[in-house]
Order: structure tokens, then C-alpha cells, then sequence
């Protein structure tokens, strides 16, 4: 490219907003263009910034996907963007995200809410949690069950983990499990917890440890997207797990989902549908009017979204893990899978409704087919679900 071409190029990129200019260098990527993109990088250099507004944190973000993409090392940067803070410093990090945005407590209320409800009268309670983070979820729950009339039920919780929960969290599954048996003795309820230090990929029917005589629920918090399908391996993970837990014969499955396409898209059209879903996303969090220069604030994005988004942009095949699917593509594989839906009642939608009244106005719920829908303004972003 001439110095005049590259000028003009330059300045007619100027003009551009920055999504526009992150698309033309996804055109160039995706075609092999090394030269077009390599220029197109150097002018987004400029214009991105993790301490910018919305648009540039994002950029910046995406930006780093696409570079990753071009040199095919988008693994690499991956997996140290998710190890690279010590489990202290991560955690830090994803409280921040926790206390500023409603997505994880939209997935733990709505949950809990529907567990209570459809375990009324049981006397033994099992749930088995395939992303048991912290077990803090469970606390409401233990807490409203000890004021059962009649005296609270015996409830065992199935904690399923791996590796990166465990490097958050400082320590193995023990540490949620002795956590949670001292509030419940606190609150005097009978509790067993059992640890299944495993992801889901690679649960068995012997590692839930079902007992006969037990009401069971299953809870899925955004975790499902991360199981290869029919479209990774001939395994198909993800249809085999609901198809197990079919087996188990749950009173009921809870299941919340990033409600975004980017599972078997082709680069172009995910790379838009990812810059649509974080953009929103971004904005979300720039409502909770942190300084655009807290450092904490952008070492939680760093950590905790840039991962997802470097990953959907740079990696393929087995690599890319972060494969979020719409309600209506979960609907389609749960009934395969011989699941019926709940209806979520009007006391999960209050609950939730209560929960967005300590958040910006532009969060709100919608209600459609049974389930419930999280959006920012006019994008649906997380929906919530239940099943039997």
C-alpha cells in the first residue's frame, strides 16, 4: 500500500464508528488479508481503550480477538486471560461484576424461587448444581426452608466443579461444602454435601449419587454453552448431559442461559452477533457509574468478559469454548431429550422484578412462553428457564 493510499485509507477511517471500522478488519481477517487487517489494527490501536466509553472498551477487547485470530494463537491468550490473576485477585474481580450487574443474581433468584416452590412438602431434598461457584446461591434457600412449617426438610447438595472454579475460589470443593453445613447448622437444617470435582463433560450417573426416596433438582446457571455438541464431537456433551439428567428423573431442571447465537455461526456472522450481545453488555456495566479508570473495574472485564469474547473470535473447533445458544435452540434440544416445561409463576417474575429495582432502569423482564427474558433496553440477554 502506498503512503497516499494508506492516507487516504486513514482518513477515511477516521470518520468511521468504531464498530464499523471492528467489521471491515473482521472482513479483512476472515479473508486472509494480512496487509488489511494488519492496517486496519494499526488504526483501531489508536482509537480503542480499556478505560474508554462502552464502544472502546469493547473494541479494544475485540481488537484483541481478531489480532489472536490472525496470528492463531487465540488459545494462548485464552487461557491466560482466565489463569493469569491469583484466585483472590479473581474473585475480587467477579464479585465486582456481581455487585454492578444483575445477570448472576437474575440466574440464582429465579432459580431458587422455582426450586422452593415445586419442592413444597418434601421432606428430602437433593439438588445437584452444575456450576457451584461459590454455593453462596444456596444460602437464601437453606435460609427460607428453615422457616418451613413443620420443620425444615433434609437437603444434600451435588456441587459439580473444575479446575477454573477452583483456581477462583482459592481451594477445592470442601471449602463450598464446609460453608454451607455451617450456615445450615446455623439456621438448623439437616445437610449433606457431596463434591463431584469434575466439569460435565465428564459426569456420570455414579457421580450424582441419587438416592432413592429424594426429590431432586438440577440447576444450570450458565454453564451448558461451555458443552461441546453435535457440531464439535460425534459425543455430542451437551445433548448426553440433559439426556442423563432426563434419566435422573428431576422434579424439576432450572436452566439459565446467555440468550446470544454464537454456537455454530460462521466467523462473520458470530464476530456481529458478539459485538451486538457485549455491546450491551458493556453499556450495562458503564451504568453503574464506576470511574471509566477504576482499575478494578477493568480488571474485572479483563478477566472476566474479555476471555469470552477473545475466545468466540479466536478460536475454532474444540478450541472455542464459549458457545451460547438462543431459548428457542434450548427448547428444541430439551423436548428431544424428553423434557416437558414449567411455567415460572408469578412469584418468580416479582422476585426478579424486586431484584431490578436496585439497578438501572434500563434493565427489565419479560415474560414469553413460560420463561423469563433479562434485557438491557431493547437485547434480550439472559432468559431463564424451568423444566421437568
Amino acid at each position: 500500500m502506498s503512503i497516499r493510499d494508506w492516507n487516504q485509507l486513514v482518513e477515511n477511517i477516521s470518520r468511521l464508528d468504531l464498530r464499523e471500522v471492528l467489521k471491515y478488519c473482521a472482513e479483512a481477517v476472515s479473508n486472509n488479508d494480512v496487509s488489511l487487517a494488519d492496517a486496519l489494527m494499526e488504526v483501531l490501536e489508536k482509537r480503542v481503550s480499556i478505560s474508554g466509553d462502552p464502544v472502546q472498551r469493547l473494541s479494544a477487547y475485540m481488537l484483541e480477538g481478531l489480532r489472536a485470530r490472525l496470528k492463531r494463537s487465540g488459545t494462548v491468550i485464552y487461557k491466560s486471560l482466565r489463569c493469569e490473576p491469583t484466585s483472590t485477585e479473581l474473585m475480587s474481580y467477579m464479585s465486582i461484576l456481581y455487585d454492578i450487574c444483575p445477570y448472576w443474581k437474575f440466574a440464582y433468584i429465579s432459580a431458587n424461587v422455582v426450586v422452593e416452590e415445586v419442592m413444597e412438602n418434601e421432606p428430602r431434598i437433593h439438588i445437584i448444581d452444575f456450576q457451584i461457584a461459590q454455593g453462596s446461591q444456596w444460602m437464601s434457600l437453606i435460609h427460607s426452608l428453615a422457616r418451613r412449617p413443620g420443620g425444615p426438610p433434609l437437603v444434600r447438595i451435588t456441587g459439580v466443579d473444575d479446575s477454573q472454579s477452583a483456581h477462583a475460589r482459592g481451594g477445592g470443593l470442601h471449602i463450598v461444602g464446609q460453608k454451607l453445613l455451617d450456615f445450615a447448622k446455623s439456621c438448623h437444617v439437616p445437610f449433606e454435601f457431596h463434591a463431584a470435582a469434575m466439569s460435565g463433560c465428564e459426569v456420570e450417573r455414579e457421580n450424582l449419587r441419587v438416592q432413592p426416596g429424594e426429590a431432586l433438582a438440577v440447576n444450570c446457571p450458565y454453564v451448558l454453552h461451555h458443552m461441546p455438541d453435535e457440531s464439535v464431537s460425534t459425543q455430542n456433551h451437551r445433548d448426553t448431559l440433559l439426556r442423563l439428567v432426563k434419566s435422573l428423573s428431576p422434579k424439576v431442571m432450572t436452566l439459565v442461559e446467555q440468550e446470544s447465537n454464537t454456537n455454530t455461526s460462521p466467523f462473520p456472522s458470530r464476530f456481529k452477533e458478539t459485538m451486538e450481545y457485549y455491546t450491551a453488555m458493556f453499556e450495562s456495566i458503564d451504568a453503574a457509574r464506576l470511574p471509566r479508570d477504576d482499575r478494578l473495574r477493568i480488571r474485572a472485564e479483563e478477566n472476566c468478559v474479555a476471555r469470552d469474547i477473545v475466545n468466540m473470535i479466536a478460536c475454532e473447533d474444540t478450541e472455542r469454548v464459549e458457545r451460547h445458544e438462543m431459548l428457542g435452540k434450548w427448547n428444541a434440544r430439551l423436548k428431544m431429550a424428553g423434557y416437558t416445561p414449567l411455567t415460572l409463576s408469578s412469584s418468580v417474575t416479582n422476585a426478579v422484578v424486586d431484584l431490578l429495582k436496585l439497578y438501572n432502569e434500563n434493565y427489565s423482564i419479560m415474560e414469553r412462553d413460560g420463561a423469563l427474558y433479562l434485557r438491557w433496553k431493547n437485547r434480550c440477554m439472559a432468559t431463564s428457564s424451568a423444566w421437568r
